[in-house]
């Protein structure tokens, strides 16, 4: 390579990384550009929803800009920002599981869920609503673990070190997520 070739190569993550940390809002913008479709994609694969996972895309970037100077380089950034991600949107499952708690202890309505259809039999093929609504129904962890490898096709080992914990621990996670959709589609199909 030339000179003037690796002049003109773009930054790489880290050196936008560094320049936001030393307060460039242009750096901080491309590293937005290059990354909010894959943040907000991960937001709406845990989340199902698109309105909350755009909230949480912009809280991840929010928070992203107070940390941008943690970040060391000691992994890749896109690693980095998907851990970031994914403690984001946790977080959001524990304020709102809390929450929930307590309305439903003052005695507001439990969500309602869609059916997919009046006659379950006739439908071979479990219906794409019906899915989602049990997925959103999982407890914040296995709900992780679940979207983690059996959406994103992650092994147990990246998810281990993108959430932190044990490679047994996704297994089990994995296996105890599976369960709990099989008995919540059967409700589910139960009702109709």
């Amino acid at each position: 390579m030339s000179v003037a070739e690796i002049e003109n190569m773009p930054p790489t993550d880290f050196e936008l990384a560094q320049k936001s940390a030393a307060g460039d809002m242009d750096a901080f913008e491309e590293l937005y550009r290059r990354h909010f479709r894959r943040v907000y994609a991960l937001c709406l694969r845990m989340m199902g929803n698109p309105t909350e996972a755009e909230d949480l895309t912009q809280e991840v970037f929010t928070n992203l800009y107070k940390k941008i100077g943690s970040f060391r380089g000691d992994s890749a950034f896109t690693t980095w920002l998907h851990r970031m991600t994914v403690n984001q949107v946790l977080m959001h499952f524990r304020k709102r599981s809390t929450r929930s708690e307590r309305t439903t202890e003052e005695g507001e309505t439990p969500v309602q869920i869609v059916l997919g259809t009046e006659n379950p039999n006739r439908m071979p093929i479990i219906d794409r609503i019906a899915l989602e609504k049990a997925i959103a129904e999982l407890p914040p962890g296995y709900r992780t673990v679940f979207v983690l490898h059996d959406v994103e096709g992650h092994e147990h080992e990246e998810i281990a070190s993108i959430l932190g914990i044990a490679a047994g621990t996704s297994k089990s996670q994995l296996h105890k997520a599976r369960l709990k959709l099989r008995n919540l589609l059967k409700e589910q199909a139960a009702l109709n």
